[in-house]
């Protein structure tokens, strides 16, 4: 380690003070596949002396084992922690490592090369001030290197140092590194970083790295540490306005109420007028206690819990901010979507999204434009595939507060995730709120859906049959509203076909257009419910995700999931509009059961199977079970 050898015992509450007083730069290596970004953070750990005696003692044995220069000490095994990464000689994961000078700390992140491996890069660019986009000297600027010069610039990552490493196998040519800072400039100069330097090095040998190199006698820069150690990254968020996301109400006794969080923007100081974003209410900061004492002014990435003189309504995941600069609050915005996950998304397929400690219901509406990172150009698109990168707009179920991301990274960033997996399936930064909806407001009406639902003496329901094409649904859903018409039960049938006659009449049968599909059908039945009637929808509806989605907008014992268990050789042999025959003959794309899947219901309020049951008697126990529900009785006990 780098702390002095002769330190005596006096002195080491003075050497941890200093230390504490040392800025932090976080920054990340990124670029190509070995371009040497293992290796350079490898030589910044060896020549800042931050290797013990027996870490050097197992690397140079593992670098006889995975090594890749010979005879030599192979620094790259330093930061390559996995076993799959030695035996490639790659980075797949991010390796993150902390070393310190004399002048400042650092937190460096090691991200993976290879384009499957984008979204690790994107997780690491996320919360650095700065980036060292490698480049081997020979090949100069790839395509990989202009996707993470996007990447990070699109991340808000504002300085970037081009390090153009292998100098040394191009003989320490100027002219080589002229030519590509020349190419880097020119394809990098919209991307607004507030500095890009570029660095010739030698990560295997050190040459500018930490030493300046006799090699290189030519450059008159920095070395690579000593622009790391000098440059100023003070960030918008310490300079902007006041922002505390509520991680939690602390209420330790009767006595006691405080909001606790991380600063997010700052300084706010006692007396401070501040209101809550969402609700508008207004208060002044009364106390900002830390583990440490009070505190009369605490600045952004402070830790802290703020009290108020006033009791007002504050929860979890609400935003405090000065009263007169206040983050907008919307429902919906436009963001950049970097995509995460194996599974594809569609617009219109419901998440969660977590921003700044709240958590709400979210849907991509629509993909303005997908961005290829190779040439940022636009295209058009209907769904986003693993690391790919897209303007898109976003509705949420409740507002929330937020700024625009490259005004603050905290409360301009989200993430997506799986409903039933718990995946986090994209990365988001806001753009700027959707505005669209100020004039719309919900019209308050007299007559409700207990009022409508008791005149036509029944409680509404959703009765959603889910199975393969000639699995019955639409036969059964015939039969049941038969006999439910036959009991003076208003009803309405919402068929498949039917719809796509009219209401969904522009849509395909790609994944995305099912997607929608579905969507359309569950806000119409959503409105079928509320007007009190028993609505059966008859739909394939393959994707569980949708059914979940349907399901989320009714009411909670309004929703029946009927699976029509039906296998798919009987549907096969059924065949009533020789669909089957048409897609396996490659007729008929996306043809559900065939060469489009369907998720089966897990755990359907009903589960019939058709094989050897007629559909009067499939409907007559479905009926049997909205009577055992009370779903066919009048609604006396609901308050109208």
């Amino acid at each position: 380690m780098n702390i002095a050898p002769d330190l005596k015992p006096e002195d080491i509450a003075e050497y941890i003070a200093s230390q504490e007083d040392k800025g932090l730069l976080r920054f990340l290596t990124c670029g190509s596949v070995d371009d040497g970004k293992s290796t350079l953070i490898g030589r910044l750990l060896y020549d800042t002396k931050l290797i013990f005696e027996d870490q050097l003692m197992a690397l140079e044995k593992d670098s006889k084992r995975h090594g890749t220069v010979g005879e030599e000490i192979d620094l790259a095994l330093l930061v390559d922690g996995l076993e799959a990464e030695r035996e490639q000689g790659i980075t797949i994961d991010v390796a993150y490592r902390f070393f310190a000078t004399d002048k400042r700390k650092f937190i460096v992140a090691d991200t993976p090369g290879h384009e499957q491996y984008t979204r690790n890069m994107a997780t690491g660019a996320s919360t650095a001030d700065l980036a060292v986009l490698l480049v081997d000297a020979r090949k100069g600027i790839l395509t990989q290197t202009k996707r993470h010069a996007f990447i990070a610039s699109l991340l808000g990552v504002r300085h970037v140092v081009l390090a153009i490493n292998k100098i040394d196998l191009v003989d320490y040519s100027q002219a080589r590194f002229e030519e590509i800072r020349a190419a880097f400039d020119q394809f990098a100069e919209s991307f607004d970083f507030d500095s890009a330097v570029a660095i010739p090095l030698s990560a295997r040998f050190g040459d500018n790295v930490t030493q300046r190199s006799p090699q290189l006698a030519w450059y008159e820069g920095p070395t690579l540490l000593e622009h790391l150690e000098s440059v100023d990254t003070a960030t918008a968020e310490a300079s902007g306005p006041f922002r505390l996301p509520v991680q939690w109400v602390n209420r330790p006794n009767l006595n006691f109420r405080g909001y606790s969080g991380t600063i997010t923007g700052g300084p706010v100081r006692v007396g401070d007028e501040v209101v809550v974003a969402a609700s508008g209410k207004t208060s002044v900061v009364d106390r900002l206690v830390t583990m440490d004492g009070d505190l009369p002014e605490a600045p952004a990435g402070q830790a802290v819990t703020l009290t108020l003189r006033d009791e007002i309504d504050i929860s979890r995941g609400d935003v405090l901010a000065p009263v007169a600069n206040r983050p907008d609050v919307s429902d919906q915005f436009a963001s950049h979507l970097i995509w995460m996950a194996e599974q594809p998304m569609y617009p219109g397929r419901p998440y969660l999204l977590k921003i700044a400690g709240r958590t709400v219901s979210a849907q991509v509406t629509e993909i303005k434009h997908k961005i290829d990172v190779n040439t940022f150009t636009h295209l058009a698109g209907k769904q986003l595939e693993l690391n790919e990168i897209a303007f898109c707009n976003l509705a949420l179920s409740h507002p929330v507060a937020f700024d625009p991301y490259e005004a603050n990274k905290d409360t301009g960033s989200f993430i997506l995730i799986d409903r039933m997996s718990n995946e986090t399936v994209a990365a988001g930064m806001i753009w700027f709120g959707l505005r669209r909806a100020t004039n719309v407001h919900r019209q308050a009406l007299d007559i409700n859906k207990a009022e409508r639902a008791a005149l036509k003496n029944q409680r509404p329901a959703v009765l959603w049959f889910t199975g393969l094409s000639g699995s019955g649904k639409s036969t059964i859903a015939n039969a049941l509203e038969h006999k439910l018409h036959e009991r003076g039960k208003h009803t309405y049938v919402l068929d498949g076909d039917n719809v796509r006659h009219g209401l969904n009449k522009d849509l395909g049968f790609t994944e995305a257009d099912r997607v929608e599909n579905i969507r359309r059908v569950a806000e119409t039945a959503k409105l079928f419910v509320d007007a009190g009637l028993i609505t059966l929808v008859s739909f394939i509806s393959p994707f569980r995700s949708e059914r979940r989605l349907a399901r989320s907008l009714i009411e909670e014992g309004e929703f029946y999931e009927i699976h029509v268990d039906t296998p798919l050789e009987d549907c096969a042999k059924r065949d009533p509009k020789g669909l089957y025959a048409k897609a396996r003959a490659g007729e008929i794309k996306n043809f559900t059961g065939i060469d489009s899947p369907y998720e089966a219901p897990q755990t359907p309020e009903i589960r019939v199977n058709t094989v050897g049951h007629t559909p009067e008697a499939i409907a007559d126990d479905i009926i049997n079970r909205l009577e055992a529900d009370g779903v066919l009785e009048r609604p006396l006990d609901w308050h109208i």
